[in-house]
């Protein structure tokens, strides 16, 4: 791959896409998912927790120490993924696989990554972007990040 690439990294607490555009355009093609298996199994839990703790009528009981250590459980995960997703990027960058790093994550794993990221990864993040944008198809990225004056074949206005 040619070094003036650019990765856009999407991710939350369980799930990440890894993206590529080349430096002459076109749409963004994935590389690239990782996924936290324990992190999706652990929020469906945790949510089927939270309406198991509902009292009859639908009045929400009090926190319980269940409930905050489920919590706890979940932001670890979190950590561990943001952990991983930050080496997965420090490998590819010795690899000099990309030269560019855009991220777009939900705004409680933004701040995990940012804080796990090497500093050689950090250097090289060209923009951040504190939205959970993994639902998006490639095309719908690709304006996202870099509008569609952009796009081949896309007249220009002057």
């Amino acid at each position: 791959m040619e070094m003036d690439t650019t990765w856009i990294v999407l991710a939350d607490e369980g799930r990440a896409r890894i993206l590529s555009r080349e430096a002459d355009g076109g749409d963004l093609r994935e590389l690239e998912v990782l996924e936290d298996p324990a992190a999706h199994a652990h929020n469906a839990d945790f949510r089927h927790d939270a309406y198991g703790r509902r009292a009859p009528g639908g009045a929400a009981q009090p926190s319980s120490a269940t409930s905050s250590a489920g919590e706890e459980k979940l932001d670890h995960e979190a950590e561990l993924f943001a952990r991983r997703l930050a080496l997965r990027l420090a490998e590819a960058h010795r690899q000099h696989r990309f030269a560019h790093l855009r991220i777009a994550a939900a705004p409680r794993f933004l701040g995990r990554l940012r804080k796990a990221l090497d500093r050689e990864v950090s250097d090289v993040v060209d923009e951040e972007i504190d939205r959970d944008l993994l639902q998006l198809d490639t095309r719908a990225l690709t304006q996202r990040f870099y509008g569609a004056a952009d796009q081949p074949g896309t007249p220009t206005r002057h």
